[in-house]
């Protein structure tokens, strides 16, 4: 299957240029060389976000550890654990509490800066007041009622800080309804932007929503060739996953396993390819794509 697409080859170039200040011309020339060359080996089956993690890795052999998301989450995870009472309320007092709660977590996934130039704390707070009129496609919220009822092991792969905090609230609100499953949730292996990580994990206290481990990598989605083996034995022995975001998307769409989507379409690409507006929440099953 083709993953890579123009459209993802000219955000990864806007990502390549951005490069540190006071760099010497020599690294500069260096690093933007060996990136682009990344680039331009990849294979049109290759997911952006594979690619991204393998640019990445070279800026990292040059300039060293990216430490400017750090602020950012702590900023982020704090702001949501600052709305989680009003937001838990409004879950209980919902006419359907399950749906209810996957609206939030779907509202919570603007907090991307890998995606969005700029993620306003004002427009994410009105995200969440409006998290109700999220529209969701009734057959497939049915049928995945049933698949919960079924299951028995769910993994539920997370993408992004203070995002987590309402998947949090989602998922306690799955094990209240179907305490049969035994639920892992996956975060990212190593920090990448924004992603949520263990650490992430432990600020928000999402190890109250089931057992919490790391992918094994720093790719930012989950790619089933790269996971740690704990990882993949999860993932391979779940009845039900349940997958955030649109790197998550990117890189397990058509792999033939039980996994819903979840995410808002946040570039032109993923609108143009759903027929949506941009920041329209979606569900989608992995047959349908």
């Amino acid at each position: 299957m083709d993953r890579l697409c123009s459209d993802c080859i000219r955000c990864l170039l806007k990502n390549v240029s951005d490069i540190p200040e006071n760099t010497p011309e020599a690294i500069r020339l260096d690093y933007m060389q060996q990136a682009l060359a990344i680039l331009a080996d990849a294979p049109h089956t290759a997911s952006a976000p594979v690619i991204a993690w393998e640019i990445s890795r070279a800026r990292q052999a040059f300039f060293g550890p990216d430490m400017g998301y750090a602020a950012l989450k702590r900023r982020f995870n704090q702001l949501m654990l600052g709305c989680e009472e009003a937001v838990q309320a409004r879950i209980r007092r919902a006419a359907d509490p399950l749906f209810s709660a996957m609206r939030f977590a779907l509202a919570g996934n603007y907090i991307d800066f890998g995606a969005l130039d700029n993620v306003d704390e004002a427009e994410l707070l009105k995200m969440l007041e409006n998290a109700d009129d999220i529209p969701l496609d009734p057959a497939l919220c049915e049928e995945l009622r049933s698949r919960l009822a079924s299951a028995q092991r769910l993994v539920y792969l997370t993408d992004n800080c203070g995002e987590v905090v309402l998947d949090k609230l989602f998922l306690k609100e799955i094990r209240r309804q179907y305490p049969q499953l035994s639920v892992t949730i996956l975060v990212r292996g190593e920090p990448v932007l924004n992603d949520a990580t263990l650490e992430d994990a432990r600020q928000v206290g999402l190890f109250q929503a089931g057992r919490v481990i790391g992918s094994g990598n720093g790719v930012a989605g989950t790619c089933l060739e790269m996971l740690s083996e704990e990882a993949a034995q999860a993932v391979n022995e779940a009845d039900l996953i349940l997958a955030k975001g649109q790197g998550n998307f990117e890189t397990l769409r058509g792999c033939g396993k039980n996994i819903y989507y979840l995410f808002l379409c946040k570039c032109e690409m993923f609108a143009r390819r759903f027929g949506v507006e941009r920041l329209t929440g979606m569900l989608i099953h992995d047959r349908l794509v």
